[in-house]
């Protein structure tokens, strides 16, 4: 009876906390989808068809939610706020490479935007820039959830495996998906405070060659 309780919670828990980690792209939904699936590892495998199940369906109808809020947002002359949270989540360059790759492969980089962390804002606003239909997104975006809800539980399964205990999986599979989700913007950005500060610097040799002129 616990585990029918838990259930009856927790899967409807996890929906609704996709669903609007899609619409809201604040939420860490691939911890979500990872520690649920440690979860089930443990009380019964079979259950994790239905956290996957659960996790694309909802990362799905959450995305195509949003497109259509966008959509409306392309059409209207004032905008509207979802379009607006869009662009502000959408720098420049990853929307440039975003609008340059949907050009010749469309459906793979709706997939790919879904995998690489803070992919799917930028190739959703180049979506909208080019007017893709809503038919065409969906067709996208369908496989691009199910890559998604597979990549966070086969990083929940590794998790769960390696320890015994299911919260010492929880742990190791949060921990995971931040290193996973997390790692390539601070490494982006990392690079892009190195590069600056580079191109800050004098060229080797400047200032010795200003300071001799100074004495000259």
């Amino acid at each position: 009876m616990p585990g029918v309780t838990q259930q009856a919670v927790g899967y409807p828990s996890l929906f609704l906390l996709v669903l609007l980690g899609a619409l809201v792209p604040v939420i860490p939904t691939g911890v979500l989808v990872s520690s649920t699936s440690v979860v089930a590892l443990h009380h019964n495998p079979f259950n994790l068809l239905l956290v996957f199940g659960t996790a694309a369906l909802a990362a799905f109808l959450g995305d195509v939610a949003l497109y259509w809020l966008g959509q409306r947002g392309m059409r209207s002359k004032n905008g509207s706020r979802w379009l607006d949270a869009l662009r502000d989540r959408a720098p420049a360059d990853r929307l440039a490479q975003a609008r340059r790759g949907l050009e010749n492969r469309r459906i793979p980089l709706l997939v790919l935007s879904r995998l690489v962390p803070g992919g799917r804002i930028p190739v959703m606003l180049a979506c909208l820039m080019a007017k893709m239909p809503l038919r065409i997104f969906v067709r996208g975006n369908a496989p691009a959830c199910l890559a998604w809800a597979l990549t966070y539980q086969l990083v929940g399964i590794l998790g769960g495996s390696l320890f015994p205990e299911p919260w010492q999986g929880v742990v190791a599979a949060v921990a995971l998906t931040l290193l996973i989700s997390g790692g390539p913007p601070v490494w982006r950005r990392l690079r892009g405070e190195r590069g600056a500060d580079e191109g800050d610097a004098p060229p080797a040799g400047t200032e010795d060659t200003e300071e001799g002129r100074a004495r000259a």
